[in-house]
C-alpha cells in the first residue's frame, strides 16, 4: 500500500492560509490542515472547515513562539512578560524536564488547546506541534495523556527520508535528519505501541518553507511503499501578519494546486486521504 496524506500546517495563524488551505483543498491536492486554536485568524478558519467537511482537521499544538489558550498568570514559567509563550526552545524544554510545576503548567496548557479544538465542533484528525516540539518527551507525554482524552488517534513524527530528498535535489541538507533520527525512532516506537497511527515517513521538514511544483511532483513520483505524510505551509502572499521570514508561502499554495502535480497523484495510484483515512495502517 503506497499512501500520501498532504498537510497545511498554521491554519489560523492568518486569513492568507486559511485561504489558501481552502483553495487548495477545492482545486488542488490537499487532504487535511492543521489548526491553530490559538491564531489569530482561528475562528475563520474553523468557519472554512465547517464548510469542506472532507478536509481532515487535526490539532497543531503550540507552545513556543505563539500565544496560549490559558490566561499568563495560570503558566507564569511558560510565557514570556508579553504573555506569549518563551521563544527560547532549549530553555523551555529544560524547563519543561526538570521543573515539576512546568510541567503542571504545560499538561494545563496541552489539555486548554484540546479543549478548545473539541469547543469547534470538528473532528479530530490528528496532532502535532509548532516546531515539532513534540520530538521532547515531556511534551509528547502531556499530548498522550491529554488527547486520548478527545479521541486522538495519529501523531506526525517528523522522521524524513533524505535519501529521497537527495535524489530529487542533490544540494539537500541531510546532517539534521540524521540528527533527529534516533528522537524520532524513540517517539515512533513509543506511540505505536500506546496505538497511535504514525506515518511511516514525513516530508516537509529540510524543504520547510520551500516546497516548489516540481519538488513535490518529484516526490509524488518517488513516494515509497507505506503511509506518507508531506506537509507544507501554503499562504495566498509571503507577507502577512505572523509570516516566518523566508518562507515562499505563494509559491508552496502554488504548489498544492498545479496541474502536474495533481496529474502525478491521479497517475501514481497512490491513495490520498487524512490520518483517519488510514487508520487501518496501525
Amino acid at each position: 500500500m503506497r499512501g500520501l496524506i498532504i498537510t497545511a500546517d498554521d491554519f489560523g495563524t492568518a486569513v492568507e492560509v486559511n485561504e489558501a488551505v481552502e483553495r487548495a483543498y477545492r482545486d488542488g491536492v490537499l487532504t487535511a490542515a492543521s489548526l491553530m486554536v490559538t491564531g489569530p485568524a482561528a475562528a475563520d478558519a474553523v468557519e472554512r472547515a465547517r464548510r469542506m467537511p472532507g478536509l481532515r482537521v487535526g490539532l497543531h499544538l503550540v507552545l513556543v513562539e505563539g500565544r496560549p489558550v490559558l490566561p499568563s498568570e495560570s503558566i507564569p514559567t511558560l510565557v514570556a512578560d508579553d504573555g506569549a509563550f518563551r521563544r527560547n526552545m532549549v530553555r523551555a524544554g529544560l524547563d519543561m524536564f526538570f521543573r515539576p510545576r512546568a510541567r503542571r503548567e504545560l499538561a494545563m496548557e496541552v489539555e486548554a488547546q484540546f479543549q478548545a479544538f473539541a469547543a469547534t465542533g470538528l473532528e479530530l484528525d490528528h496532532a502535532n506541534t509548532h516546531k515539532h516540539f513534540h520530538l521532547h518527551p515531556t511534551v509528547a507525554e502531556s499530548i498522550v495523556l491529554s488527547g486520548r482524552r478527545y479521541g486522538l488517534k495519529a501523531i506526525r513524527v517528523p522522521h524524513e527520508s533524505p535519501r529521497t530528498l537527495r535524489a530529487i535535489d542533490r544540494r539537500t541538507p541531510w546532517a539534521n535528519s540524521y540528527a533527529l533520527a534516533p528522537f524520532c525512532l524513540t517517539l515512533r516506537a513509543r506511540l505505536k505501541a500506546a496505538g497511535f497511527l504514525v506515518p511511516d515517513r514525513v516530508f516537509g521538514i529540510a524543504w520547510s518553507g520551500s516546497m516548489t511544483r516540481e519538488k513535490l511532483r518529484a516526490l509524488v513520483e518517488r513516494l515509497p511503499e507505506g503511509l506518507n505524510e508531506v506537509y507544507l505551509h501554503p499562504a495566498l502572499r509571503d507577507e502577512f501578519p505572523g509570516a516566518a521570514p523566508g518562507y515562499r508561502y505563494r509559491q508552496e499554495f502554488e504548489a498544492l494546486v498545479d496541474p502536474g502535480v495533481i496529474a502525478a497523484v491521479r497517475e501514481s495510484g497512490t491513495k490520498l486521504g487524512g490520518f483517519a483515512d488510514f487508520l487501518s495502517h496501525r
